[in-house]
């Protein structure tokens, strides 16, 4: 298949959702958004990422704000622009898989709040993890974008990459996306890795990378020469470090190139201009921490995400353990290796980290186990890139039964039982996939909407009893 590279290139701009996400712990509010909803819609985007990822959970926990009402507001405000969301296969935006009927009641109420397009990832590649998702976003008319986990091990070969596209293709996905969550595609692997994918599937292909090494504007350079169509920027304020490379500067790259996206540079640095003062203002109240904004190369030397560093370093700093650092930065690729070889994403990063922590604090590996990592070594999660040996299997479940088959082929329906539980609270549909996702979470949001509401009643009913001059 010839490849023509002879195109302008598209920008998904992330601004919305994983750059606050990975900057300021996806605080961004609703409010924050509106006043700059409309002058983003002018640009020209391939879509805006909105919605999705950690910002369900943030906004219920942190915000005290509906996630459908954002999603709500955002698509009343944003006509001309595509809307899209990261949704985590059969874990939808949770942390357990959940049955066929929340997955699909899910991407039924997205689409018909406004999301246009859903990009579906598992964190283990592992397909069968996104057929429900796919056939339910095809089936209301949303457009099915699956992402690849992208990590490096002795299996994650281009013939790996190029076997996963093809059985995504042949599952009804209408464009692929590389998720490069840790900044480990190299620009010159960019280049072989989407030339593969070019030669495999007929599908539009999407990059996604974090600029956490440092690669990820050189690494975006050579995949779009090499074909790639759409890749993923963030609006300046918000862009590099753990985040994406800047929408501006990639804008600059290709102007007057085949690949010249056509952007207005004078626009995007009025929308840059908004959200300067957000930034400012995360920095001074230590929001965002100026370690997330460097170049991390032990990124690639140990290939573990940003965040999970972070992680690993607050949990031996709670053991008075910080000199262990690099015992556990060597035990990491040890334990992915006993897992199969999983991508390093939520939740295969916390499991596999939190696990070398425990191998090295506890001097002997594998003398505690999480739940979660028996959860992975049992097939919670779904199946491992590569079979997990007898012996990490009797060091870390003894004698149980593996499961072999599709994790959620074991649950029943849900949805009744959840209505049942939380009918009380119920003011919209939407409420039951809340409940659903973070239940204590979302009662107590609830019980908070409630009191709010009661407020606002009270207020209103006090004012219909003033009298006024006339």
């Amino acid at each position: 298949m010839a490849v023509n590279t002879n195109k302008p290139v598209k920008i998904t701009d992330t601004i919305l959702r994983d750059a606050h996400q990975s900057l300021i712990a996806t605080r961004m509010r609703t409010e924050d958004m509106i006043p700059v909803l409309k002058k983003l819609d002018q640009v020209g985007y391939h879509s805006l990422e909105m919605w999705g990822g950690a910002t369900f959970d943030a906004c219920i926990r942190f915000l005290k704000e509906d996630p459908w009402q954002r999603l709500r507001t955002i698509k009343g405000a944003v006509k001309n622009t595509k809307l899209q969301m990261l949704l985590r296969g059969q874990n939808i935006l949770g942390y357990r898989h959940y049955a066929d009927d929340v997955v699909a009641y899910f991407v039924q109420k997205a689409v018909y709040n406004g999301i246009d397009i859903i990009r579906i990832f598992d964190a283990l590649n592992d397909t069968r993890n996104l057929k429900t998702a796919i056939d339910a976003t095809n089936k209301e008319g949303g457009h099915a974008q699956v992402a690849i986990s992208y990590t490096l091990s002795e299996v994650h070969t281009l013939d790996y990459y190029k076997t996963v596209a093809k059985r995504i293709e042949d599952m009804g996905a209408k464009s692929i996306c590389i998720k490069d969550m840790a900044g480990l595609l190299l620009p010159y692997e960019a280049t072989k890795l989407i030339t593969a994918l070019k030669e495999t599937v007929s599908l539009p292909i999407q990059l996604h990378a974090h600029y956490t090494s440092g690669v990820a504007s050189m690494t975006y350079l050579k995949a779009v020469e090499a074909g790639c169509d759409i890749i993923d920027t963030a609006i300046s304020p918000f862009s590099m470090g753990t985040s994406q490379p800047a929408t501006e500067v990639m804008v600059e790259t290709f102007k007057g190139t085949p690949y010249d996206t056509g952007l207005n540079q004078e626009l995007l640095a009025e929308i840059a201009d908004y959200f300067r003062p957000f930034r400012e203002e995360a920095l001074e109240s230590g929001l965002m921490n100026p370690k997330v904004l460097g170049v991390d190369i032990k990124t690639l030397l140990y290939q573990v995400p940003g965040g999970m560093l972070s992680n690993l370093v607050s949990q031996l700093k709670e053991q008075n353990a910080v000199t262990k650092f690099y015992n556990v930065l060597e035990e990491i690729p040890r334990v992915r290796a006993d897992f199969g070889y999983p991508p390093l994403v939520t939740p295969s990063s916390q499991i596999v980290g939190t696990q070398a922590v425990l191998n090295v604090l506890a001097g002997e590996r594998y003398k505690m186990v999480t739940k979660e990592s028996k959860a992975i070594v049992r097939g919670e999660y779904g199946q491992t890139p590569v079979p997990i040996t007898d012996v990490v299997k009797a060091q870390v479940i003894g004698d149980e039964e593996q499961i072999t088959c599709r994790p959620a082929d074991l649950l029943e329906p849900e949805l009744p039982k959840l209505e049942k539980e939380m009918n009380k609270y119920k003011q919209q549909d939407e409420d039951v996939l809340t409940y659903a996702l973070f239940p204590q979470v979302a009662e107590d949001f609830f019980k908070y909407r409630e009191a709010q509401q009661s407020k606002i009643d009270m207020k209103l009913a006090d004012e219909s009893h003033k009298s006024y001059p006339v």
